[in-house]
């Protein structure tokens, strides 16, 4: 029998709060606090992930998904803390900076280790609450309280969507007990209309909290803030909405109206956000429009039941966007060797209509052997169509020699077999299982991401005309849809200005859109 004492899920996020403590009554030497929390912390949650190695014994979260996501953002903690410290140190505010950085992991960690739906609701608005002073940390900056504003506006609207889906479920059961919904839900029963509406209204709060569109404003202004908290926000917070799919993937599954919702939002976000980071010239921006578009692709993989994809999608995610985040200084560099070393060749690039067939060939030939050697779960044909086009558009720029193009195809089939092999692994060990997506919402996500592909290569290839110019003019300004909103915020919130001019923030921007102009 399993020995799984639950307290011990609240180890890491109680040391963050003592830590959080500690550093809020001490005005000197803080982030020797930060840095025994952020250790200890992955300490106890890779103790965790290796005590279900012993038979008997669980330490920690109570399932495989749930601990390997404490110890990925324990980990960004640590990693995180330690680039803060160089990077911060010394700065007025580090003291705030500290506290408010240790009661935001405190709270994601929270919503990972909660058994209960009001207390992961709790945290989820806790997480938003603690992040607000990381986004506004140089308050000198007119464009960050716009954008930490936006935040505060999408989060609340997405805390009362939570709030209904509470209350209807406890309604129709009585308890908020995560374990016993999943379990009524999950043997068919009790799939009544409010059971159903409370279905939407978690997606719709997923989705806001995910900076899906129009609501995505925010997610794109935030760049006023330290990198660090950048890095935090796209590689731990934002992808909290995932994991609370996950979680809660039988009542999801038991709603069609949730399901599309999820697809159709995603699925075009992803589409749009993908065509958008194309056309961004700075490197923050498109890092954040691509977060906007992984967020819509991650809640359509959600909503056509593909929830270990999802939670690869999560974790690979994390991992990536903090890395690009907290290296991005380094892209300066790299995009100036090509010009200082003449000697690199440049790379061939290859027509769409000959790789597509050649990487479904690569996708076909390996289904058919893991399905023959190793008796593997059938996967389904929208999660391929997803790889085959990832392995396409890794072939759209070749080496132009034919040794590099073999081992670049030799990535591709390696890359294949490790798609296919965690498929495997969230079937029989970990016990992430897919359900079978709608075909309707299938057909859907397969279209947004053949016209993303699609567009995406006659953007490369396409020349000068005045469609492509009025186009880019649209795609680059992020469709308009975030307008509305900033009007909204800029209108209706005064603020007092940076020199105490008492001034809105609609007149700032009419200031310093009049000075670029």
């Amino acid at each position: 029998m399993l020995h799984h004492p639950q307290w011990t899920a609240w180890l890491v996020p109680l040391l963050y709060l003592l830590g959080a403590a500690a550093v809020a009554l001490r005005r000197h030497s803080v982030w020797p606090v930060l840095a025994c929390a952020a250790s200890g912390a992955l300490g106890i949650a890779l103790v965790g992930d290796l005590s279900r190695l012993v038979p008997g014994l669980a330490i920690g979260p109570h399932s495989r998904p749930a601990a390997a996501v404490m110890t990925l953002i324990a980990f960004l903690g640590w990693v995180i803390a330690r680039y803060s410290r160089g990077n911060l140190a010394g700065e007025a505010g580090e003291q705030r900076f500290v506290t408010a950085l240790l009661l935001t992991l405190a709270a994601v960690t929270a919503v990972v280790a909660a058994r209960n739906l009001a207390v992961l609701m709790l945290a989820w608005a806790a997480s938003s609450a603690a992040l607000q002073p990381l986004l506004t940390h140089y308050r000198d900056r007119p464009a960050a309280r716009i954008a930490a504003r936006k935040k505060f506006l999408a989060s609340r609207l997405a805390e009362l969507c939570l709030l209904g889906a509470a209350v209807l479920l406890y309604r129709r059961w009585h308890t908020l007990e995560l374990s016993h919904l999943m379990q009524v839900l999950a043997a068919g029963g009790g799939v009544s209309a409010s059971v159903q509406f409370a279905a939407v209204l978690l997606a719709a709060a997923v989705l806001l909290k995910s900076a899906q569109l129009p609501l995505h404003g925010w997610l794109l202004q935030v760049m006023e803030a330290p990198t660090s908290v950048s890095a935090l926000l796209h590689a731990g917070v934002v992808n909290l909405g995932g994991y609370v799919l996950i979680r809660l993937a039988p009542l999801i599954t038991a709603s069609l109206p949730a399901q599309g919702l999820l697809v159709i939002v995603g699925s075009t976000t992803a589409a749009l956000a993908g065509l958008t980071l194309m056309t961004c010239p700075s490197l923050k921006g498109r890092l954040a429009w691509s977060t906007c578009s992984q967020m819509g692709l991650m809640a359509a993989e959600c909503g056509l039941g593909l929830y270990g994809l999802a939670l690869l999608h999560l974790l690979g995610h994390a991992l990536y966007k903090a890395h690009a985040f907290l290296c991005s200084g380094e892209a300066v560099r790299e995009s100036a060797e090509p010009r200082m070393l003449p000697g690199i060749r440049p790379c061939v690039r290859l027509a769409p209509l000959f790789v597509l067939p050649v990487a479904a060939a690569i996708v076909a030939a390996s289904v058919l052997l893991w399905r023959d050697m190793l008796h593997a779960p059938p996967v389904p044909w929208i999660a391929l169509l997803l790889c085959t086009l990832g392995v396409a558009t890794l072939q759209w720029d070749a080496a132009p020699n034919f040794a590099a193009q073999a081992r670049n195809l030799l990535a591709a089939s390696l890359a294949v077999q490790l798609y296919l092999l965690w498929h495997l692994t969230m079937d029989r060990g970990i016990g992430v299982h897919s359900a079978r997506p709608a075909p309707a919402l299938a057909l859907y996500g397969a279209l947004c991401l053949l016209a993303l592909y699609w567009a995406q290569e006659r953007a490369r290839r396409a020349g000068a005309s005045a469609l492509r110019s009025r186009l880019y003019a649209w795609t680059s300004a992020g469709y308009f849809l975030d307008e509305p909103i900033t009007r909204l915020v800029t209108s209706r919130w005064p603020w007092r200005g940076v020199r105490g001019t008492g001034a809105h923030l609609g007149q700032w921007l009419a200031q310093r859109e009049g000075g670029a102009a």
